[in-house]
């Protein structure tokens, strides 16, 4: 796929409006317990368990998504001391994909070192629903394309979802064309699943090249019939040095009967 970008997470705090059942599935944009040190970024490597291309998104309020180059996402909330990087953290395969046991879902914790706007590195611990324990290495650099200024007019355009972004599962998107206005709405239809997007785009630091995703789908018919009227909230990149610009987007949710879901999507624009 090309490459895809995410956010990592520790310490869900579980709040009003989250779904706490013995799980930490608060979702991205709940939790909002801020770093104590400067860990934001987009961060690139690789996961040592898979062998695997590792991206990931910490923003200013340490919330973060990371996500290996297959669609999983392994998402939480930072939390720092000094230059030592500690997460309790969800991980999700990517809708239509499952880890080696038949699950979709685990949690972990990660727990490394981070040099400000240069490194990261850790150990991953993480059992999946059905108790497979998965233990990797995480060995991260920084990505200046971070530094890029960002608004939601920025953003704004007409994007088309690439059919085989991710190398494994499904995305909902694929073959929809997606809009987002100089407001921040997004939509998107036309996709092989007939699902609907209505969602919206927000920005809340302007000097990094993270966005807010949160959106719903509707419509959708055959087997992605499960995922319509859930929440999913997540995180986006532009990539601006790409032919054409590219919007990487990272989004988790659960539906009403307790179904965890993780989706990521590559829109290209034009």
């Amino acid at each position: 796929m090309k490459r895809v970008r995410a956010i990592l997470a520790l310490l869900v705090v579980c709040t009003a409006g989250c779904n706490c059942e013995g799980r930490a599935v608060c979702t991205f944009l709940t939790s909002s317990t801020p770093t104590t040190g400067s860990a934001a970024g987009i961060w690139v490597g690789t996961d040592s368990a898979s062998g695997l291309q590792l991206t990931g998104f910490i923003n200013v309020n340490g919330q973060a998504d990371f996500i290996r180059s297959d669609g999983i996402q392994f998402v939480g909330t930072v939390q720092v001391s000094d230059t030592a990087l500690e997460i309790a953290l969800n991980g999700y395969t990517q809708y239509g994909y499952q880890f080696s046991d038949g699950s979709t879902f685990g949690t972990g914790t990660f727990s490394g070192t981070f040099s400000s706007g240069n490194t990261i590195s850790g150990s991953l611990q993480f059992t999946t629903d059905d108790n497979t324990a998965i233990t990797s290495t995480w060995s991260l650099t920084f990505d200046s394309l971070y530094n890029t200024a960002s608004s939601v007019g920025t953003i704004s355009g007409t994007y088309t979802d690439n059919l085989a972004a991710v190398s494994n599962g499904v995305d909902p998107l694929s073959g929809a064309n997606v809009t987002i206005s100089s407001t921040g709405i997004m939509y998107g239809q036309g996709s092989t699943d007939d699902c609907v997007l209505n969602g919206t785009v927000s920005d809340t630091d302007t000097s990094a090249d993270l966005y807010e995703i949160s959106y719903t789908y509707e419509n959708c018919s055959g087997s992605a019939a499960v995922l319509n009227g859930v929440a999913f909230n997540g995180v986006a990149e532009l990539n601006t040095t790409s032919s054409p610009e590219v919007v990487i987007i990272a989004v988790t949710g659960q539906s009403a009967t307790g179904a965890d879901y993780g989706i990521v999507s590559d829109l290209s624009a034009g």
